[in-house]
């Protein structure tokens, strides 16, 4: 349900750039999701699809860069993708690891008429 507050905000940030763009519509709008952020792509799809209704940003559309979980060993140093909830590095073995990507979500950019 937090995704309806999400896509609000993403939508009211959208408005106010193209605004300050001065453009006419807005025609897609970027997002990048991390994988472990907690927000789920199709519910935002979803309230966008209805929360875009009657405004300039309603012919645009989501694209989503989905961000993969990666961590960095601290003890070795490498940067590796966990498999499974196994958080342990593949060299070294060691459980001291540190995420370095994965958590993001954010608005990258809009493109605009």
């Amino acid at each position: 349900m937090h995704e309806l507050a999400i896509t609000q905000s993403l939508l009211d940030i959208a408005l106010e750039q193209a605004k300050a763009a001065k453009a006419k519509k807005v025609n897609k709008i970027n997002l990048v999701i991390g994988e472990l952020s907690g927000v789920v792509a199709d519910c935002v799809q979803f309230y966008f699809d209805f929360l875009k209704k009657g405004s300039i940003v309603e012919k645009a559309s989501l694209a989503f860069e989905l961000v993969p979980t990666q961590l960095k060993c601290r003890q070795c140093l490498i940067t590796f993708s966990p498999k499974d909830f196994l958080w342990t590095c593949p060299d070294c073995h060691s459980q001291q690891v540190e995420l370095i990507a994965g958590r993001e979500f954010y608005m990258d950019s809009l493109e605009v008429e």
